[in-house]
């Protein structure tokens, strides 16, 4: 993370991405719909800007792209393009209701049953459709390893079987530092169950380590992770040798994409992510529907398109590679199905 690329112009440089006046007059760069448009609609990088949400994506993830390409599907997820600037009716800063469910420092409880414990706001990489791009770390509560309040929530509340860690990413954090969190987790009697929601494994494959593997296969927490790949390019080899440590270590692996308009709209690639993770041995658990955070709303895809991606891949693949289609609305129960 230290060596990972933190501006707009610097990924550029890295990609050999041409500028505004480099663009030959035959090649297109992506317009707000998703779609091959003119030289009007230029990415931010043209200008070298990041539009109030930092560039930050590893080395690992970019050496992933292909260089030169503008319409790369795993370059449109992090390079930011002139399209955030736009305010878009039905957007905003909260776009899951997450600030209402901060029920107590750290801890977010929407849903029966479990609680979502923020464990820090760092993240191994930015997407630019992320629907905590504007989340108030600090003043939500927070505390990085200081977790004496939220856990004080969880303790008071014996509904609560399962928690899970999430961020920004939980794997940001130290061997050492998730250790004494999933002791502190595992002091408290009705906790039966952890969960991990984070991108680690696909963009610094590495951080799978072997001691935090046999933590958690230690633990008397039944541990489940849950990945997030929306590309089976994010997958390569280093990648899938970090799903198939956990899955090794007896730790199930599922994986939650988002539907982006320019990176997997299409029944072929979402096709070939499931199969892709299918060789891991990763299940495709979710496919989300875009939460609609500002700056992102050139990433949305109809839901009538979402649908009909789904039945498509349903024709293809037998019912287990098939993620769920799933929204998040502010107020319901649980994820809705689309």
């Amino acid at each position: 993370m230290r060596t990972a690329i933190r501006s707009a112009s610097e990924l550029r440089r890295a990609l050999n991405l041409p500028t505004r006046t480099e663009i030959k007059p035959e090649t297109s760069l992506p317009n707000p719909a998703g779609s091959v448009g003119d030289s009007t609609d230029t990415p931010a990088a043209n200008s070298d800007q990041d539009y109030d949400f930092p560039v930050f994506v590893t080395r690992e993830f970019v050496s992933r792209m292909k260089p030169g390409d503008w319409q790369d599907p795993l370059l449109r997820q992090v390079m930011p393009i002139a399209e955030e600037g736009l305010a878009v009716e039905g957007f905003g800063s909260d776009p899951v209701g997450d600030l209402n469910a901060n029920v107590a420092p750290g801890v977010l409880h929407k849903y029966q049953g479990r609680a979502l414990l923020v464990t820090s706001g760092a993240c191994g990489i930015h997407c630019r459709y992320c629907f905590r791009r504007e989340f108030p770390y600090a003043a939500a509560g927070s505390r990085k390893d200081a977790y004496q309040p939220s856990l004080e929530y969880l303790q008071t509340h014996p509904d609560v079987e399962e928690v899970i860690l999430s961020g920004g990413d939980p794997l940001t954090s130290t061997d050492e530092a998730l250790d004494d969190l999933i002791t502190r987790l595992e002091a408290i009697p009705h906790v039966k169950r952890l969960r991990f929601h984070t991108r680690m494994p696909i963009v610094v494959p590495s951080r799978v380590t072997q001691t935090l593997l046999a933590r958690l296969k230690r633990s008397r927490l039944t541990t489940w992770v849950v990945v997030h790949s929306n590309h089976a390019a994010e997958i390569d080899q280093a990648t899938q040798q970090s799903l198939e440590r956990m899955v090794d270590a007896g730790i199930p692996v599922l994986n939650q994409a988002v539907l982006l308009r320019g990176v997997n709209d299409s029944v072929d690639v979402l096709e070939a992510l499931s199969r892709r993770l299918l060789d891991c041995r990763v299940t495709p658990y979710y496919l989300h529907q875009l939460d609609r955070v500002s700056g992102a709303s050139h990433f949305e895809v109809p839901v009538q398109r979402g649908r009909e991606l789904i039945a498509a891949l349903e024709s293809r693949l037998p019912g287990f590679a098939v993620p769920r289609y799933v929204a998040e609305i502010t107020g319901r129960e649980s994820k809705t199905r689309l």
